[in-house]
């Protein structure tokens, strides 16, 4: 019987929207199936899967990606790195939105494009009758669909990054970028000061040559105000906040209100 994959990133961004309104997610760290099953159901709009800095693998990127698709949630895997060989595993088990760390210049986007695409526009090997991703060859036309079917983001997160951060947007199968401030605090010599005026100012043009590529642009920012301020100059999709994060900060806060050991 054949069967019908779930609609892209892409294609969330692409859907007609309230004004003003970008789309709402949050990292998922933990690497439990359940945790990640748990934030599927928040109302929030798509989720990130993090392999470059949080304990996921192959296995657990799958188990993740079956426990929250019966959820109204868009899923997306950062892969550690722009590997054509992890990017090819990561899209055979299932993933259909992917966003790659680190892409300072065009000719690195086009070699992620690359990995992402079959012959002979790209390296990614072929082994659908095999993979989740085409459902064991029950998805028709998978190989020859195969881009209909994933989208691409890529993160500009240097200094470099944001200098190319245009000719990155308008690399064809570059759905979209993703702007992340830590790391370009760090590149700039501002470690840890993600709402330093100079980074921010730094954030800003990146949006706007990404915009003016045509091309969406998001942004990692848990602060609410900053997030906002960010969603109001032209971010359309924004990270607010993590799951090891919340359990952090509110199992923290459930130990302060009982601090005096009176219960």
């Amino acid at each position: 019987m054949p069967l019908r994959l779930t609609p892209t990133f892409r294609d969330a961004l692409a859907a007609p929207r309230e004004q003003g309104r970008a789309l709402v997610g949050m990292w998922v760290c933990s690497g439990s199936p359940l945790v990640a099953e748990i934030c599927a159901g928040s109302g929030l709009d798509w989720l990130l899967v993090d392999m470059e800095h949080s304990p996921n693998g192959l296995e657990s990127v799958l188990a993740q990606l079956q426990a929250v698709a019966a959820y109204p949630v868009t899923p997306v895997v950062r892969v550690p790195v722009g590997d054509v060989v992890t990017i090819k595993q990561v899209l055979d088990l299932g993933a259909q939105n992917l966003l790659v760390p680190m892409v300072s210049s065009a000719d690195e986007a086009r070699s992620v494009v690359e990995a992402v695409r079959y012959p002979p526009r790209g390296r990614r090997g072929v082994g659908s009758a095999l993979a989740r991703s085409a459902r064991w060859n029950r998805v028709e036309r998978y190989l020859d669909d195969a881009d209909t079917h994933v989208s691409l983001f890529v993160q500009v997160e240097t200094v470099e990054g944001v200098a190319a951060a245009g000719a990155v947007a308008a690399v064809d199968g570059v759905d979209g970028v993703f702007v992340g401030p830590s790391d370009l605090a760090a590149s700039m010599g501002l470690l840890g000061r993600q709402d330093h005026p100079d980074v921010v100012a730094a954030v800003h043009r990146a949006f706007e040559a990404v915009r003016a590529a045509g091309k969406p642009v998001g942004v990692n920012a848990f602060d609410p105000a900053l997030s906002r301020a960010y969603v109001g100059a032209g971010a359309t999709f924004v990270l607010v906040g993590a799951d090891v994060t919340l359990l952090a900060r509110g199992s923290e806060a459930l130990a302060q209100a009982f601090d005096d050991r009176a219960v």
